[in-house]
């Protein structure tokens, strides 16, 4: 039987057996053999070899040019066994919006790519983990592979809800002291907490060798704002209440709604981090396979630049 090349939103809501679903939008995302996101992304220090003319001198080890006044060039194998910690934010401001038939919740669409990412990670061969909250508390397991453990964290997105609120800065660092090597950390969440001192901790995650992603996951209404009435608007977080005239406010939200998200996806760059918008109107489907293709041409790009070793 053909494998369905999108699995929608409100298909992918329905399926009970999280693992079905996590299958059904990876093989609807493969186009041929796609390789692991994070595979070749991480690579582990092998041994010195003395400078030649032609070496990327960013692999230049300066500590030891330093002690021996030699130049020696460092060189790296390919990591085979990668070890990825997914953070998936279940705060309350992930409930939105309610589910129909249509619609899908910003939570319910993080926790299918999240699992999604799972499955393709350990059928790779690689190790995935899971970072969230859950009842006020961080909840997770340690990055690991095989069918097992994919069940296992599976199980654990399943039971989650969303509710309450996010300590985002605390989720990152712990799930960065979590992989005990050189990983990638990937973080899953509409990063309405996200700070200064986030972009800081970020960076500190990336200087300990870490390929850090971010999947931003915002609902149509969000983005687009399709209200004209007067409506009362209530923080999932807090319960404050407000009433406002929406077509008033309509373009002022836009404007900086668009400034949040931009500035946002700006600072993860020029830090160095990966950064997608995933709209909860797009299949999980199209927004992984489109992920995959990005990431893919990226680390060809990578490993063009660096050359021949």
């Amino acid at each position: 039987m053909a494998t369905p090349t999108l699995l929608t939103p409100a298909t992918a809501a329905a399926i009970e057996d999280l693992e079905l679903a996590a299958r059904l939008v990876v093989e609807g995302a493969r186009s041929g053999a796609h390789r692991s996101p994070f595979h070749g992304f991480t690579a582990e220090f092998s041994q010195h070899r003395p400078y030649r003319p032609g070496d990327d001198l960013k692999h230049l080890d300066w500590k030891v040019l330093g002690r021996t006044d030699r130049l020696y060039t460092r060189q790296f194998s390919e990591t085979t066994n990668l070890s990825v910690m997914l953070v998936l934010d279940a705060s309350a401001s992930m409930a939105f919006p309610d589910e129909t038939n249509d619609v899908i919740s910003k939570f319910r669409y993080a926790a299918i790519m999240t699992a999604a990412l799972a499955y393709l990670i350990i059928d790779h061969g690689d190790a995935a983990g899971l970072m969230t909250m859950s009842a006020g508390r961080f909840v997770y397991l340690p990055a690991k592979g095989g069918r097992q453990h994919l069940r296992a964290l599976l199980a654990m997105l399943a039971r989650l809800e969303p509710g309450g609120g996010w300590e985002l800065d605390r989720a990152l660092t712990r799930a960065a002291e979590l992989l005990k090597r050189r990983g990638a950390l990937l973080a899953i969440s509409d990063f309405y907490d996200a700070t200064g001192v986030t972009a800081r901790d970020l960076r500190r995650i990336a200087r300990r060798g870490h390929d850090v992603a971010l999947l931003q996951v915002l609902s149509s209404q969000e983005l687009s704002f399709p209200y004209s009435s007067d409506l009362e608007f209530e923080d999932l977080e807090t319960g404050d209440r407000r009433y406002l005239a929406a077509r008033d406010a309509a373009a002022v939200y836009r404007n900086n709604l668009t400034a949040f998200v931009s500035d946002f996806r700006r600072a993860a760059h020029r830090d160095g981090h990966d950064y997608s918008l995933m709209p909860t109107d797009v299949p999980p489907a199209r927004a992984l396979r489109s992920y995959l293709l990005r990431r893919a041409a990226t680390a060809s790009a990578t490993v063009q630049r660096a050359g021949p070793r």
